[in-house]
C-alpha cells in the first residue's frame, strides 16, 4: 500500500456498486485464481443480485497464501477490470464468505464438501490439477500424492479431496450436491466423475462402497465450458485500479468485456441462476466445448508459441505479426473447425472474427509466457484429434505440427539452441524431463519420436502416427536452423497445397 491510501473493504466508501455480503455459503470453489473471480463469481453476483439465495462462496486457494490473505484484509472484496481499449469498467462481486489455503489445512476441504450447506462445489484448478495420465486418461495412481491421498493421509489432490469428502458426505446422512469442473478439459463433469469414482474404487476392500453407491443417488456432474480471457495482474493494474476506486486494492482482476458459460442443467441440491449473468443451460457443452478448446485454445497455443520464439511478449504483439496472424487463421478454420460440432446456437464466422479482436485487444497485455504455460497438458486437450481426423482425411495438419514444434522448441529446445527470454520463462510439469530428452536428441526427428512416440505425450493415438512425428521433427529443426519465421512460410506455403498423401511428405 503506498501514499497512506485506506485499503477496499465493506468499511470504507466506495466510488463503484458493492452488493451485500452473502449471508451464507452454498459453494465451495477450489481454485482460487485469477479466472474464477473474474468469471464464476461474477455470474455468483448477478444471480444473488436477480434472484437471492444462500449462495456465497468459499474460495480455497491451493497453495498461495497471497490472494487469501488479501481477500481477508479487504472483507473478501476485490476488484474485476473489465479492459478494453480506451476504457477500463470496474466491478466488485462481493460474493464470498471465507478463503482458505488447502495445503494448510486439507482435513478442512474434506469437512467443507461434507457440510450439507454446501450444494455446488466449482472447480478451476488447470487441467493439470486433475492428476490423471494423458496417455490412458485414467486417475495416475502412480502419482505419489495421489498413493499418498489412497493410503489415508489428509488428501492433497484435488481428486482425493473431492473423493474424501463424498465419503464423508455419504457417511453423514448424505445431502444431495453438484461437483462442477469449469476446467478445459473435454466433457469435463464426466471426466472428473470417472476420476473420483477410479479413486474410490481403488480403496481397499469395500472403503469406497459406501460413497460410490452415494454418487449413484445424490451427485451429479454437471459439464461446463467457461470463457473469459483473464491475464496475470500486474503492479500497473494494481495501481490504477487503486486510484480509480480511491482505495487500495491489492488483488485486482484484470478481465476481456467477451464472456460465456455454457452449462449443463444437472444440480442434484439445486444451483445460483446463473442465466442471470449471462450463462446458457444447454444440452449442447460438448458443442461449446470444442469450440472453445480447439478454435479459441488451440490457435491460442500457436499464437503464443510462435510469439515468443519472434520475441514477442504479449498475444497482441504476436498476433500483430502477419506470418503469426496467416499460421492462426490457417489453423482455427482448416485445421481445427472441421473437428468441431458449431453449436446451434453459434455463427462460427461471427465467432472467429471475434477471437481475432479478442487476441488483438492490446490494452489488455495478454503474455505469451502465461498462455503458453503447461503445454504438455493443454496441447492433450486440444491437438489430438483435429490431427487425427486430418491425417485420417489424407491431410497433413502442418500447423497443428506447428503448434507442438513451438511448443518443444520453446520448452525442450535442442542444444544449442535459445528459445528467448519469454519461451523460457514458460512453466511446465513436463519441461525438465522434456529438456532431458531435447539434450541428447541429435535433431527435432528424434526429439519429437521420444517426446510423441515413446513418452506418449499427446496419447496412443498419436504416438503411432509416424508422418506427423516426422512432420513435427522437420518443423523444431526449421525452427533451429532457420528460425520460427522460415518455419511458419514453410507451413502456410504447404497448407496452400495439401496433401495428398501426408505418408510422403517432406519439407
Amino acid at each position: 500500500m503506498t501514499g497512506g491510501t485506506a485499503r477496499l473493504g465493506r468499511a470504507a466508501r466506495i466510488g463503484v456498486d458493492v452488493r451485500p455480503a452473502p449471508h451464507a455459503a452454498g459453494i465451495l470453489h477450489l481454485g482460487l485464481g485469477s479466472f474464477h473471480r473474474a468469471h464464476q463469481a461474477v455470474y455468483t453476483a448477478a444471480a444473488m443480485d436477480a434472484h437471492g439465495g444462500d449462495w456465497g462462496i468459499v474460495g480455497v486457494a491451493s497453495r498461495s497464501h497471497g490472494i487469501v490473505d488479501a481477500m481477508h484484509e479487504q472483507d473478501m472484496l476485490y476488484a474485476v477490470a473489465t479492459i478494453s481499449p480506451g476504457s477500463t469498467v470496474l466491478g466488485v462481486p462481493g460474493v464470498h464468505t471465507d478463503a482458505y489455503v488447502a495445503a494448510d489445512d486439507p482435513d478442512r476441504v474434506v469437512a467443507d464438501l461434507a457440510d450439507p450447506r454446501i450444494r455446488v462445489a466449482t472447480l478451476t484448478v488447470t487441467e493439470n490439477g486433475y492428476s490423471y495420465s494423458a496417455a490412458t486418461q485414467h486417475l495416475d495412481t502412480d502419482d505419489a500424492v495421489v498413493r499418498a491421498d489412497l493410503d489415508g493421509a489428509a488428501p492433497r489432490s484435488t481428486v482425493g479431496q473431492l473423493a474424501r469428502g463424498l465419503q464423508r458426505r455419504a457417511g453423514s446422512g448424505g445431502a444431495p450436491i453438484a461437483i462442477l469442473s469449469c476446467d478445459n478439459l473435454a466433457s469435463n463433469g464426466t471426466h472428473t466423475e470417472k476420476l473420483v469414482r477410479e479413486f474410490l474404487a481403488t480403496l481397499p476392500g469395500s472403503e469406497g462402497a459406501e460413497a460410490l453407491a452415494f454418487l449413484d443417488e445424490a451427485v451429479t456432474f454437471p459439464s461446463s465450458m467457461v470463457d473469459r480471457i483473464v491475464p496475470a495482474t500486474t503492479p500497473r493494474l494494481r495501481d490504477e485500479v487503486s486510484a480509480l476506486l480511491g482505495l487500495y486494492d491489492g488483488i485486482p482482476v484484470p478481465a476481456e468485456p467477451f464472456t460465456m458459460w455454457a452449462i449443463e442443467d444437472r444440480f442434484a441440491g439445486g444451483r445460483p441462476a446463473w442465466e442471470a449473468g449471462g450463462a446458457v443451460f444447454t444440452d449442447e457443452v460438448s458443442r461449446y466445448e470444442q469450440l472453445k478448446v480447439r478454435l479459441l485454445n488451440g490457435t491460442h497455443s500457436l499464437i503464443a508459441y510462435l510469439g515468443a520464439l519472434s520475441g514477442a511478449a504479449t498475444i497482441p504483439e504476436a498476433i500483430g505479426s502477419a506470418g503469426i496472424e496467416a499460421a492462426a487463421r490457417i489453423v482455427l478454420r482448416d485445421e481445427y473447425e472441421p473437428s468441431v460440432d458449431v453449436p446451434t446456437a453459434v455463427d462460427v464466422r461471427e465467432y472467429e472474427r471475434q477471437l481475432f479482436d479478442r487476441w488483438g485487444n492490446s490494452a489488455l497485455g495478454h503474455r505469451t509466457t502465461q498462455v503458453g504455460s503447461d503445454g504438455s497438458v493443454k496441447l492433450g486437450q486440444r491437438i489430438p484429434e483435429p490431427a487425427l481426423q486430418a491425417l485420417d482425411e489424407g491431410r497433413m495438419p502442418h500447423l497443428i505440427a506447428l503448434t507442438v514444434a513451438g511448443y518443444l522448441s520453446c520448452v525442450a529446445p535442442l542444444t544449442g539452441t535459445d528459445p528467448g527470454e519469454h519461451a523460457r520463462a514458460m512453466t511446465d510439469p513436463a519441461r525438465e524431463a522434456l529438456a532431458g530428452l531435447a539434450a541428447s536428441a541429435r535433431d527435432g526427428r528424434e526429439l519429437a519420436q521420444r517426446v510423441i512416440g515413446d513418452r506418449r505425450l499427446f496419447g496412443e493415438r498419436l504416438a503411432a502416427r509416424t508422418p506427423f512425428i516426422d512432420r513435427v521433427g522437420e518443423l523444431v529443426d526449421a525452427i533451429a536452423r532457420h528460425g520460427v519465421a522460415a518455419a511458419i512460410d514453410d507451413c502456410v506455403g504447404a497448407s496452400a497445397a495439401p496433401d495428398t498423401n501426408p505418408k510422403e511428405h517432406r519439407a
